[in-house]
This record gives structure tokens, sequence and C-alpha cells, in this order.
């Protein structure tokens, strides 16, 4: 099992930009295809990004693509999500998760942190 604890989230202006961390727990973070979830107040939760194992395939949501960057260190147990050019429309919780595979679905990851606020403000 995996534990999974978010950061870097807080209040930016629209077209500023943020570094979003999540920090795993355990000795077997490079086992897990990692991904990055938003939602808003009162909406779904949307896939946003995600990346291998290895780090070798990401995959973006339509609409961040161009603008966010996934990345990892697995020699951090790290995750991070570099968001540039943010918008209004960015404004959400942003959940880290660990799958075995890489995918985009919520359904497909097992585990989840907590939960970061990044508002974006026009």
């Amino acid at each position: 099992q995996v534990q999974l604890v978010e950061s870097g989230g807080g209040l930016v202006q629209a077209g500023g930009s943020l570094r979003l961390s999540c920090a795993a727990s355990g000795r077997t973070f490079s086992n897990y295809a990692m991904g990055w979830f938003r939602q808003g107040p009162g909406k779904e939760r949307e896939f946003v990004s995600a990346i291998s194992r290895s780090g070798g395939s990401t995959i973006y949501a339509d609409s961040v693509k161009g603008r966010f960057t996934i990345s990892r260190d697995n020699a951090k147990n790290t995750v991070y999500l570099e968001m540039n050019n943010l918008k209004p429309e960015d404004t959400a919780v942003y959940y880290c998760a660990a799958s075995g595979l890489i995918r985009t679905t919520p359904t497909s990851y097992g585990y989840w942190g907590q939960g970061t606020q990044v508002t974006v403000s026009s």
C-alpha cells in the first residue's frame, strides 16, 4: 500500500504558475504509475495528467496540454505537476494517486492523497 501527501497549492493570479508535489511513503514508489486529478466545488473529479513508472510515458487532459507538465523523481518518492499559464478554470482541489498502470480513469487508481487547493484569480 501507498500513502500520498500533496503540497504546493495556493492562490495565484491568472497567467501565473505553481508547482505541486506529491510525496509517497514506502520503498516501492517506482512500481506505481502516478496520476493527478482535480475536483472543483460541486463537480466530478476529472483527470489531469499521468506518468508511467519509469517516467517514459505521459498523458495529459486536452484542457491542460501545453500548460502543465508532469514529472517524477523516483529517488525522492515524489511526483510533480508544473502548472503554467493558469486560468480561473483550473481552480480546484488537486489530488495525486497511484495506479499499477498509467490510466486516465479515477477508478483505476487505488491510492489517493488528501488533495491541495489551487485557486486562480482573474
